[in-house]
C-alpha cells in the first residue's frame, strides 16, 4: 500500500513495486510530484501502486526520444527489398524528418500530423502524401510496440475534418488512348530512337498491360510461343542501379500472346540477337538506347539517312565508304539526306546501353512520340518535334540547325499519356471487349480477395475470345494505319502493312 514521505514544506508519494524496489510518484515529464497535504500524497502513490499491479504502469520518461533518433534505428531494423527500403528512405529522409526530427515521440500529437499534411498538399500530390503519413503511420505502430507512446498520432479518424461531398484529394483521370493510338506512339518512338526497338516494346505494353519494369526485365526465355512469362522486373533506384527482383506483389504469371505478337517479339529477338548485359549476366528482349542520344541534342544517324532516302543502312553505308558500289541514282538520293538530315560521320553514338531508363525513355521518347514536343531542359524551352515531312509520318530532324531545317512537326495523340497510361488502356480495351474480370485481373496481375473471385475461374474459352478481340482490334488499326500511308520508315511497321495490305487485298478478304 502506498504511503506519504514528508519532504521539508511538501508531501510526495511512495510505493513498493513487486521487485520490492520503492519509486516515488511523478509527472507525465518524470519530475516528482509536490503534494500540498499527506493525503493527496497518499492516495496518489496507492493508484500508482494498483497501475503496477495491473501493468497499466508506464515510465514517463519513454517516448521523450527524439523521432529523428528512433526512424533512423527504425529504417536500419527493416530487411525488405532494395525498392522499398529506398522509398522509406526518401518518405523518412524527404518528408519527415524536416519536420518531425527534433521532436519527442510523446510530444507529437494528432493535430501536428494534420498540420503537417495540409502543409505537404500544398505542395505535393495528395496521393504522394498519403504515401508519406502511410510511412509516419507505421513509425508509430512500431513505436507503439515497443511501449514508447501509447497512441498512434498519425491514424486517420473517419469523417473527422473533412468537407462533405466528393474528395477534394481525387488526383486526374488517368489518360489512355485506343488501339491505333498505341501503334502510332509506337511508331514515332521508334522514329525518335532510330530503331525497331521501342516500336516493339511500346506495343508490347500496350497489348499485354505489363508494368514498366517487366517489359525492361524481360528475358528471351520468358518470350515463348504463345505466351510471356512476368518472372522478373527490373526495379531502377535513385543511385541509378537497376535490381533484378519478383514483380510487384508477386505478381508472377503468363501472359497469353496472340500469334501476331508472338512472331513480332519473336522476329525483333531474331533481328537484334541480344546478349547477356554486363550487370546481371541475364539475356534481355531489350536494350537501353544509344549511352549519350536524348532529345535532339545529338546528330543524325546512319539509320535516319537510310529512311530518308528510303534505301538500306547498308547502301548509306557503301555511299560513304565504297560508293563506286552504288547507283549514281541512290548516291544522289543519299547525298540528299544527308545533306538534309545534317549528317555527320562519326557524329552519332553506336554503343547502346544495357538497359533503358525510366526517364529517358519516357522523356526523350515516349512523350515526345505522344505529344509531338521535347520537354523543357535547360537552357532550351519546350519546343515541337522538327520533322522532315518525307517520308510519311515525318523523320525528326537531329543536329545543329535542326529546326531550320524542319518543315513539318507531329500532332499530339493522346495529351498526358504516360507508359504507365498504356498499362489503364490495356485493362480498358480489354472492359471494351467484355473480358470476364477474373481473366482481366490475372493478366494484369492483380489480386481480388473477395468471395466472388474466389469462386471464378478462367476457361480456355475465355482466354480465346481475349485473343480474337485482342486481334481484331490490331488489325483495325493496321487498316487505319494503311488507310493514313501504305508504307513505313520503321521496318518492323513496315513489313506488317505490306502484309496486311497483301492481305486486304487478296480475294478472301473483299
Amino acid at each position: 500500500m502506498g504511503f506519504a514521505e514528508k519532504r521539508g514544506d511538501y508531501w510526495r508519494g511512495r510505493y513498493k513495486v513487486p521487485s520490492g524496489k520503492q519509486l516515488t510518484v511523478v509527472d507525465e515529464n518524470g519530475k516528482t510530484i509536490r503534494f500540498a497535504t499527506k493525503g493527496e500524497a497518499q492516495r496518489a502513490a496507492s493508484e500508482a501502486e494498483n497501475m503496477h499491479r495491473r501493468g497499466d504502469w508506464r515510465d514517463p520518461a519513454l517516448g521523450q526520444g527524439a523521432f529523428g533518433e528512433y526512424a533512423n534505428r527504425w529504417y536500419e531494423a527493416q530487411d525488405l527489398a532494395a525498392s522499398t527500403m529506398q522509398n522509406y528512405r526518401r518518405h523518412i529522409e524527404e518528408h519527415l524528418l524536416p519536420e518531425f526530427e527534433n521532436k519527442a515521440l510523446a510530444d507529437i500529437l494528432r493535430t501536428d500530423v494534420d498540420l503537417w499534411e495540409k502543409k505537404e498538399k500544398a505542395v505535393y500530390a495528395a496521393s504522394s502524401v498519403k504515401t508519406w503519413r502511410s510511412t509516419l503511420h507505421l513509425i508509430f505502430a512500431d513505436a507503439i510496440d515497443e511501449g514508447l507512446i501509447t497512441s498512434n498520432p498519425a491514424a486517420k479518424r473517419r469523417g473527422r475534418g473533412k468537407r462533405a461531398g466528393r474528395s477534394h484529394d481525387r488526383g486526374p483521370e488517368k489518360a489512355i488512348t485506343d488501339a491505333l493510338g498505341i501503334l502510332l506512339v509506337a511508331e514515332r518512338a521508334a522514329l525518335l530512337s532510330g530503331r525497331d526497338d521501342e516500336f516493339v516494346a511500346v506495343v508490347l505494353k500496350g497489348y499485354t498491360g505489363m508494368r514498366w519494369g517487366e517489359i525492361v526485365g524481360l528475358e528471351t526465355e520468358f518470350a515463348r510461343p504463345g505466351s510471356i512469362r512476368v518472372e522478373w522486373q527490373l526495379y531502377e533506384l535513385d543511385t541509378g542501379d537497376l535490381v533484378r527482383c519478383p514483380p510487384k506483389d508477386d505478381s508472377y504469371r503468363a501472359i497469353d500472346a496472340m500469334e501476331w505478337l508472338t512472331a513480332l517479339v519473336a522476329d525483333h529477338v531474331a533481328r537484334a540477337k541480344p546478349t547477356p548485359c554486363p550487370c546481371h549476366g541475364k539475356t534481355y528482349v531489350f536494350r537501353g538506347q544509344g549511352v549519350a542520344r536524348t532529345g535532339d541534342h545529338q546528330g543524325a544517324k546512319l539509320v535516319d539517312v537510310a529512311r530518308r532516302a528510303e534505301v538500306s543502312t547498308g547502301t548509306v553505308s557503301n555511299v560513304l565508304n565504297h560508293p563506286n558500289r552504288v547507283t549514281e541514282a541512290k548516291r544522289g538520293r543519299v547525298k540528299h539526306a544527308i545533306a538534309d538530315l545534317g549528317f555527320v560521320r562519326g557524329g552519332a553514338v553506336s554503343e547502346h546501353a544495357a538497359h533503358w531508363r525510366r526517364n529517358g525513355f519516357a522523356t526523350w521518347l515516349f512523350t515526345p512520340a505522344v505529344s509531338g514536343w521535347y520537354p523543357k531542359k535547360a537552357p532550351q524551352q519546350p519546343r515541337p518535334v522538327p520533322l522532315l515531312g518525307e517520308p510519311w509520318p515525318g523523320v525528326p530532324a537531329r543536329g545543329r540547325g535542326a529546326s531550320e531545317r524542319a518543315d513539318a512537326c507531329w500532332l499530339p495523340i493522346a495529351k498526358g499519356l504516360t507508359p504507365h497510361g498504356l498499362r489503364h488502356t490495356h485493362r480498358t480495351v480489354m472492359e471494351d471487349i467484355g473480358t470476364e474480370k477474373v481473366l482481366m485481373d490475372r493478366r494484369m496481375g492483380h489480386i481480388d480477395s473477395s468471395v466472388s473471385a474466389r469462386y471464378a475461374h478462367v476457361t480456355p474459352g475465355m482466354r480465346k475470345r481475349l485473343m480474337l478481340g485482342l486481334t481484331e482490334q490490331w488489325e483495325t488499326a493496321l487498316d487505319a494505319r494503311l488507310a493514313l500511308c501504305l508504307t513505313s520508315p520503321v521496318r518492323a511497321l513496315n513489313n506488317l502493312l505490306l502484309v496486311r495490305a497483301s492481305m486486304v487485298q487478296s480475294p478472301r478478304h473483299r
